[in-house]
């Protein structure tokens, strides 16, 4: 199956892939853009403070969204949209996931709980800043500690505690720059269309990664402002947001071969680790993780089995679940299947010979790969007690969580501000603080329960052995005591927890408390040993960035690190295996003929109607003589991609980046040329069931469609 990936770090030895990377905005004039055939210029794309094409391109806090009217109409993934949904669904007892929700118009579109749209305003480099401000760093501790620092002052600075504002400052290239990122914050975001699960959500995690994919996986959402024009919470009288920038559809079919370019937030990428960062991810995160995610999952499924209201509260994280834990498998699939590893492995003996061919290089970058690996070996010494100590956290149920967090907070207060954390934020605990009602929305007893005891048991059956607390012999009925017991459960209690001081929370009785209060000691000596250990890993790394930029003789581009980027290839079927070739297109025929009448491919009667009747406008692809679903495309992305905006040559938008494809999961650590493709819900697709399931012209309208 995988015979072709083998040689794919070959080709790496030379050149980059000529259609690899995310790009930085200030790289995209470097790219050549009319050699690749596009007719949009760099400067159009992105100028430094100038509007441009990039202006149109929207961050909602994990994936990325694009406005498509001048008027404030977002359009993203309808994944992107599920949080928003999750939690409108429980406020109101509708299951808006799987139903969906239309408006009738803009006065009925709907509150999305919780969701914000980041509008970014600025790009400034502060490497300068930053690096100066740890020049009489005593050790690379100290040194990290100081560059962490700056940076939240920075971002503090930036922001000077405006709800509208928000900053990030990020490290790129492990620390040799650093880039200062600033956002105007909406935080009155409505659903304006969202399909039923049915076809934003079609072939469920079946489909997931896979291809061919039938998937509208689109939602239209709208960002809000105050009267007076501010970045206001939500209001009634709140008006649409003015949006002189905004993407146009394209007006000319999309065919194969044609380019195409994303631009949007990806997540994070390890391009530039070793061999034994992969070894290590194999089998001490992603292997264990699978089968924790899958107990996880059959928890749920215990619980929310004939409980409707339970199944819409877990929604959200059952779908984020079940995402990561096929991806991870993708991953373990890849690494084992294609030698992976042993051809990491090869390259890096390739570059340790090009190192020693040079006394100069020999001195700079001698050390790298030893010192690495002895790192890599630290680290594995403390990772059986590291990873209990982790499995008591975001898994471990919302109330548990919440406290732990909680009496973090208060132990970082408690110290001066010198000696806090350097991510310490007042503002960002007050922003997660206003936010709890909405995380309640997703808490569900009998879940937390069983995911707590599940904790536990892990905990007492752990080869390393547990010496934090006394854990209880017998967990489960432990933990059906303190629940019974704790006032967590009260979203208002728990809100007052996080202003308490440190010494008011030692002394709470309530059990879920006393036992984050217990294991706040370990927690801390582990985070500052691998602070610690990070500063020297990162030192390490940086130099080999380095390295590699003088090895490879080409340009490099940064780690995916949540920020806006830019990736370009073309609209290219793939093989994945031997006598297999997968055409670039998907079209309304083929959703229709996967449907079965039962989740995951229960395709609505409207859709079915529309297709067998032929009532498809002008959606049809002539060449395809079929309403094209989705499509493929040399792009390369990764999560938090997810809603990015996919243009053609024109920058006009053609579709929406959903997801990546199965074969390739390896790709968040090397590119893979042949085989690694983006998948995208063709906008023509997203309009068809715009106009002629959900019957909302005034959509397509709003958008200028066809005037």
């Amino acid at each position: 199956m995988y015979k072709r990936m083998i040689t794919f770090m070959t080709v790496c030895l030379s050149l980059i892939y000529a259609e690899e990377g995310m790009w930085l905005m200030s790289q995209i004039n470097d790219l050549d853009l009319s050699d690749k055939g596009f007719k949009i210029t760099a400067d159009s794309i992105y100028q430094t403070g100038k509007p441009g094409l990039y202006n149109a391109i929207v961050w909602l806090g994990g994936c990325s969204a694009s406005f498509v009217s001048p008027d404030g109409l977002l359009l993203t993934n309808h994944h992107c949209a599920y949080a928003g949904l999750h939690r409108a669904s429980a406020l109101d007892s509708v299951d808006y996931i799987r139903d969906g929700f239309i408006a009738a118009n803009q006065g009925e579109e709907l509150p999305a709980p919780g969701q914000f749209a980041y509008v970014l305003t600025a790009i400034d480099d502060v490497t300068k800043d930053v690096l100066k401000a740890a020049r009489y760093a005593g050790d690379l501790t100290e040194r990290e500690k100081l560059m962490d620092k700056k940076c939240t002052q920075i971002v503090e600075e930036t922001e000077a505690d405006r709800d509208d504002i928000h900053c990030e400052v990020v490290k790129l290239f492990e620390g040799s720059e650093y880039r200062k990122y600033v956002f105007t914050k909406y935080q009155d975001v409505r659903i304006v269309y969202a399909p039923p699960a049915a076809i934003g959500k079609y072939g469920g995690d079946t489909d997931n990664w896979m291809w061919p994919r039938h998937t509208g996986d689109f939602t239209f959402l709208r960002v809000y402002q105050g009267p007076d024009g501010t970045a206001a919470k939500y209001a009634p009288e709140n008006i649409p947001l003015s949006t002189p920038v905004w993407l146009k559809v394209a007006q000319q079919d999309l065919s194969d071969g044609d380019p195409a370019f994303i631009i949007g937030f990806p997540g994070t990428t390890t391009r530039y680790r070793t061999a034994n960062d992969v070894e290590y991810t194999l089998h001490k995160h992603y292997i264990p993780m699978i089968k924790k995610y899958r107990d996880l999952l059959d928890i749920m499924d215990k619980v929310t089995l004939d409980d409707p209201e339970s199944a819409i509260r877990l929604a959200n994280l059952n779908a984020g679940i079940n995402n990561v834990m096929k991806k991870y498998q993708g991953n373990v699939d890849g690494m084992l299947g294609t030698h992976f590893i042993e051809n990491k492995r090869r390259e890096e003996e390739e570059i340790e010979r090009y190192v020693n061919a040079d006394k100069k290089r020999f001195k700079r970058y001698g050390d790298i790969f030893e010192g690495m690996s002895e790192l890599t070996g630290e680290r594995e010494a403390f990772h059986a007690s590291d990873e209990i100590l982790d499995a008591f956290g975001y898994y471990s149920g919302i109330l548990y969580y919440l406290a732990d967090y909680a009496y973090e907070v208060a132990r970082e207060r408690a110290k001066p501000e010198a000696d806090r954390d350097p991510d310490f934020s007042e503002k960002r605990i007050r922003e997660f603080v206003e936010q709890l009602p909405n995380r309640y929305l997703g808490y569900v007893e009998a879940y937390d329960k069983a995911a707590l005891t599940y904790t536990l048991e892990h905990a007492r059956s752990a080869p390393a052995g547990f010496n934090y607390f006394q854990l209880p012999e017998n967990p489960a009925a432990w933990v059906e005591s303190a629940y019974r017991g704790t006032k967590l459960k009260d979203v208002a209690y728990m809100q007052r927890l996080f202003g308490m001081r440190a010494s008011q929370i030692e002394e709470l009785s309530d059990p879920l408390v006393r036992m984050a209060v217990s294991l706040y000691a370990p927690k801390f000596e582990k985070k500052e040993r691998l602070r610690n250990w990070n500063a020297r890993m990162n030192d390490l790394r940086m130099r080999y960035i380095e390295l590699l930029r003088s090895y490879r003789g080409t340009p490099l581009y940064p780690d995916a690190t949540g920020t806006i980027r830019f990736t370009y290839g073309t609209v290219k079927g793939y093989t994945p295996r031997d006598a297999v070739w997968y055409k670039p297109f998907t079209t309304l025929s083929g959703v229709i003929a996967k449907h079965t009448g039962e989740e995951p491919f229960n395709a609505p009667d409207a859709l079915i109607a529309a297709c067998r009747q032929g009532d498809t406008g002008n959606w049809t692809d002539p060449e395809l003589g079929d309403v094209p679903s989705c499509f493929l495309m040399t792009g390369d992305i990764t999560g938090g991609n997810s809603g990015s905006a996919v243009m053609n040559r024109n920058g006009e938008l053609i579709g929406l980046a959903f997801d990546g494809n199965y074969e390739a999961m390896t790709s968040d650590w090397m590119f893979l040329e042949e085989i690694q493709r983006t998948i995208a819900v063709d906008i023509r697709y997203v309009l068809f069931i715009t106009q002629k399931v959900a019957k909302a012209q005034w959509i397509l309208d709003e958008m200028k469609i066809g005037l």
